[in-house]
């Protein structure tokens, strides 16, 4: 993938964002909806821009470390406030 491309990946999600911002989704389950987004745009970032698709092993890990604080905030942010 070139960086032309993932840039134009990276709008495609920045505009997807915005149309979830602006659903009116209650603050939980934005957060729910955005996060995700935003670990794709993460994930683009860290392979095309920095190169990291071509250390797959490398790639793998920082993958699975953004997977896992994406899940972890998106359950920060559906749990019930106290």
């Amino acid at each position: 993938m070139t960086v032309t491309r993932a840039w134009i990946i990276l709008v495609g999600l920045s505009a997807l964002s915005t149309l979830v911002a602006a659903s009116g989704l209650d603050g939980r389950w934005l957060a729910a909806a955005v996060l995700p987004l935003a670990g794709l745009k993460g994930h683009v970032i860290l392979n095309y821009y920095l190169q990291l698709a071509l250390a797959p092993e490398i790639a793998r890990g920082f993958s699975l470390v953004l997977g896992l604080f994406i899940a972890l905030l998106i359950g920060l942010s559906i749990l019930p406030s106290a």
